[in-house]
């Protein structure tokens, strides 16, 4: 395009505006543009061709199957470069494809003689079905032919051309999508507020129907982005015909805030190397009625003049707001793109991601196991006091064992350490036990948290154990066969089991319930969550399990073995006892002297009648009583304390082998590629999510950068 005399005020700026466009910035915000719309055959093309100088070939059909950006940007070296931009929706190996095409020419002249091959090949890299292509799977594409025309005589102009409305399919040719894909294309082009819209409507038909002025005053309701360019005044023959479009241009009829402009281009029969001049075209402007036009309306040479005046203007105005929506935009991209957390695309990626979870969650871990809560605010939850309830739990196990866990009770009164915590064990509950296993039914083949109406209640002891030493009975001499007491000890114990089970399912799930709620906490993909609980749960159970096999083993040891104790108290117990049998019966024969409390003054035959008052099966049956009470307190002490080293602290808290270990950094590096996969892969949503998102930071950075 020659050099007009009108110079821009912003030739830097129209230059970074086609650079913003090459970078794909327009799909993300509108950019300051200049685009040709119209129906088909309203003389779109021969219009682009007169104010571009680019000679499109005539009756063809080549160009109007996708968007055309025709750009001038002055230059030292004079060419002309074809490429092509991909449009928004290509995929990365398309963009690739598409933007390794491009040609290059010195002149028009030799554009002109090769430009039906160059858009034969454009059509092939897009995709379109032509004749000369059949393989194409396109009627239309979304890709943008790209034809920048440099030269030291250039003045900045950037002129897109769309794809012509049209109201009836052809068969074979196009098709009712085809027809709605162009009318979104035009749609999206006119709805940007920094579009100027160039209505192209031919002189030949009915200008008050046109549907591309509705679709303009749809979304350019004040007017002020359109301006109607009126083609094929030639065509006209009555006069009447000819006043309605100098009514027009005059801002008679249908006005708009940009006006209207009437120009002659090429038609289909004159050739573009003779044919009239642009100049010889428009002679007819000087006859009537056309020489009553304003000059400044009349002619490409006036609407290219006025077109670079519009660009300019709606440039420098659109330009510092240009700054500030990349950068706002690009902040919001990136934060986006933060919340998305780091991609998880290759098999290191995904064991990065799950590794730095597993970390955080053995860090939480440690924290609950010191109650350390404090240290980390997702234990700031009362039902994720781990250590704590676990302890609590522990003691009330203690204190019911004490009091609950023996069939008969034993003569005497009541065990010390029963009577010394008598009403202080009633501990809060955890919330984790409230609603029993319902949260977590895979739990339910191994825990039980009430076993209360399995425990077995005796009667009278004495009677019980005469009734055993008679059964069981032999030859010894003022003793008891040594299975007695076996088989009285097996069966005072047969509440241990159930209780055993019951404290330990009571600590599994309150476990089970910290770990899924801290891997809850800590990871915010809940199909991540989902994944992860699905591959560990058989482990965990398997755990689980081992602890409650444990703690049942630890209960078979101590009743199913030959009761036996190198423990001090066991002595010291039994010596009381039997004691005991000799003082209780003196103290209701004592004689009140005046003696120190400690001492008691008793008949010498009432002591004998004590010791020697007793049959052979009485005696026994108080032996085997003195023995199992003393020796049941040893046992009962051990078996609390060795069920909660080995089954709940070694098992299940700190052990190599505790649930709480399982999910570790160590145990990500195990998995196997697809259960890596299963758990930290990202879905195909949030990839195509990041991809875009990364896609349009690239393009703002790179606009920032042009902007700057």
């Amino acid at each position: 395009m020659a050099e007009s005399g009108v110079t821009l005020t912003s030739p830097d700026r129209l230059h970074k505006i086609d650079q913003l466009r090459e970078n794909n910035v327009g799909t993300h915000m509108p950019l300051p543009q200049l685009v040709v719309v119209g129906d088909q055959s309203s003389g779109k093309s021969s219009l682009l061709e007169s104010l571009t100088e680019i000679p499109f070939p005539n009756g063809q059909g080549l160009c109007t199957r996708y968007a055309t950006q025709i750009t001038h940007r002055r230059d030292a070296v004079q060419e002309v470069v074809v490429s092509i931009i991909p449009g928004p929706d290509a995929t990365d190996e398309e963009k690739q494809g598409l933007a390794s095409y491009r040609r290059t020419v010195q002149s028009t002249a030799e554009l002109q003689n090769q430009f039906e091959s160059i858009l034969s090949e454009v059509n092939a890299h897009m995709g379109i079905r032509t004749n000369e292509n059949s393989t194409g799977s396109k009627t239309f594409s979304r890709d943008v032919l790209r034809i920048e025309k440099c030269g030291p005589k250039e003045d900045y102009l950037t002129v897109i051309d769309v794809p012509g409305i049209f109201r009836n399919t052809e068969e074979g040719v196009t098709t009712e999508l085809d027809k709605v894909m162009v009318l979104d294309m035009v749609k999206s082009y006119i709805e940007q507020e920094r579009t100027i819209i160039l209505a192209v409507l031919p002189c030949t038909v009915d200008i008050m129907t046109q549907e591309i002025l509705n679709l303009s005053e749809k979304y350019d309701e004040s007017g002020e982005r359109t301006l109607g360019v009126l083609t094929k005044p030639d065509l006209l023959v009555e006069r009447s015909t000819k006043t309605v479009v100098c009514d027009l241009v005059n801002g008679k009829k249908r006005p708009l805030n940009l006006g209207y402009y009437v120009v002659r281009n090429r038609g289909a029969d004159e050739q573009a190397a003779d044919g009239g001049s642009t100049q010889g075209r428009e002679k007819m402007f000087q006859e009537e009625p056309w020489c009553h036009l304003p000059p400044d309306r009349v002619g490409v040479v006036a609407l290219r003049e006025r077109l670079q005046d519009l660009l300019g203007h709606i440039t420098d105005k659109a330009f510092p707001k240009l700054r500030a929506e990349a950068r706002k935009m690009l902040l919001a991209c990136e934060k986006s793109l933060d919340d998305l957390g780091v991609s998880r695309r290759t098999e290191r990626d995904q064991q990065m991601y799950l590794s730095e979870i597993a970390g955080h969650f053995q860090r939480i871990v440690r924290g609950a196991l010191d109650a350390s809560y404090s240290s980390h605010p997702e234990l700031e939850s009362d039902d994720l006091r781990l250590i704590t309830d676990i302890v609590n739990l522990t003691e009330q196990f203690n204190h019911d064992f004490i009091s609950r866990s023996n069939v008969y009770d034993f003569e005497n009164g009541e065990d010390p350490c029963c009577s010394e915590e008598n009403g202080q064990h009633m501990i809060r509950v955890p919330t984790s036990l409230k609603n029993g296993t319902s949260k977590f039914p895979e739990l339910d083949p191994i825990v039980d948290l009430d076993l209360s109406s399995t425990y077995v209640s005796g009667g009278s002891i004495m009677e019980w154990i005469g009734q055993m030493y008679n059964r069981s009975r032999g030859v010894e001499l003022g003793t008891f066969g040594s299975g007695l007491l076996s088989s009285a000890f097996r069966e005072q114990t047969q509440n241990w089991e159930p209780m055993v089970r019951s404290y330990l399912s009571k600590v599994v799930v309150v476990i089970h319930h910290f770990i899924v709620t801290i891997i809850g906490k800590i990871c915010t993909d809940s199909k991540v969550v989902g994944e992860l609980r699905f591959i560990m749960d058989n482990e965990l159970l398997s755990r689980y399990q081992a602890a409650m096999d444990e703690a049942v083993f630890l209960v078979g040891l101590e009743r199913d073995n030959k009761p036996y104790t190198l423990n001090a108290s066991f002595n010291s117990t039994l010596r009381g006892a039997r004691g005991l049998r000799i003082t209780e019966p003196l103290r209701k024969d004592c004689h009140d002297e005046s003696f120190p409390e400690d001492r008691k003054l008793f008949k010498l035959e009432t002591v004998v009648k004590v010791m020697q008052g007793k049959t052979n099966g009485q005696e026994a049956s108080e032996n085997i009583h003195d023995i199992l009470k003393a020796y049941y307190k040893v046992a009962r002490d051990r078996i609390v304390d060795t069920v909660f080293r080995q089954a709940v602290d070694h098992c299940l808290l700190t052990g190599p082998m505790s649930p709480l270990s399982l999910f570790s950094e160590k145990w990500v590096l195990k998995l196997d590629e697809q259960n890596l996969a299963s758990i930290a892969g990202e879905p195909r949503r949030i990839v195509k999510k990041r991809e875009a998102l990364m896609k349009k930071i690239s393009n703002l950075k790179s606009a920032l950068h042009i902007l700057r």
